[in-house]
């Protein structure tokens, strides 16, 4: 599994600051009434002896899908789009390809025009005038992902420019590091609540201090996040 990466719903849910409620029902499918929905694709994992558990993909994509959620994109239109876009880029993770930030809006505007569901309209206006496309699929979204030379995303940095902490699928298992050592920022902040002294951890780790204080702030941040879910 090196290179893919490991995360539990609850995991995906706090890297991605997502309620895990919604990231469960989109990556594990879920039933309403009598009728059952399946996930929206197949994870990196379905096949693997962790089926239960989800890639650094399947994380990021979830991004994606909950900022079209927040504009009030329908789940049947963003499944029938994740199916299209995988056979437009022909990628089985379209979303976070460096190609959908550009051309995504012709995946919609496709979808879109053949099924006229009237509350998608909005969107179909978006991906005609192809400029307001970029206020849903924000650059944000991409800003921290690293891509390799196939235009596939490689790894994450979540947090501040100087990219201190990573979120990497070769290294750790996809979990939080610092860039520069590998070092969990879980570790770091483990030791951190012991020592109380961010120097005291630096020299234990031997690591600048500066990234210890950045694994502590971004630590704190997801135990906010936990908190509030």
């Amino acid at each position: 599994m090196i290179g893919t990466g490991l995360y539990t719903i609850g995991e995906v849910a706090t890297f991605t600051h997502i309620p895990a409620p919604q990231v469960g029902r989109w990556l594990r499918g879920y039933r309403s009434g009598h009728r059952t929905y399946p996930p929206l694709w197949s994870s990196e994992l379905s096949d693997s002896p962790l089926p239960q558990a989800f890639g650094f993909h399947d994380l990021l994509e979830v991004r994606v899908v909950h900022a079209f959620r927040r504009h009030g994109v329908s789940l049947p239109t963003i499944r029938k789009a994740c199916q299209h876009a995988r056979e437009y880029f022909e990628r089985p993770y379209p979303f976070t390809c460096q190609r959908f930030l550009t051309d995504g809006r012709a995946v919609f505007a496709e979808i879109l025009e053949q099924d006229g569901e009237a509350e998608d309209a909005r969107l179909l206006d978006m991906a005609r005038k192809q400029y307001v496309f970029e206020k849903v699929v924000r650059p944000s979204l991409y800003a921290g992902i690293e891509y390799d030379t196939s235009g596939s995303a490689q790894r994450w940095f979540p947090v501040d420019r100087k990219q201190r902490i990573v979120l990497d699928p070769a290294r750790n298992f996809g979990k939080p590091i610092l860039t520069a050592s590998g070092v969990p920022t879980e570790a770091l902040f483990a030791a951190y609540r012991v020592e109380q002294d961010s120097r005291r951890v630096a020299a234990i780790y031997e690591v600048p201090v500066a990234d210890v204080d950045a694994a502590i702030r971004y630590e704190q941040h997801l135990n906010e996040q936990r908190l509030a879910a």
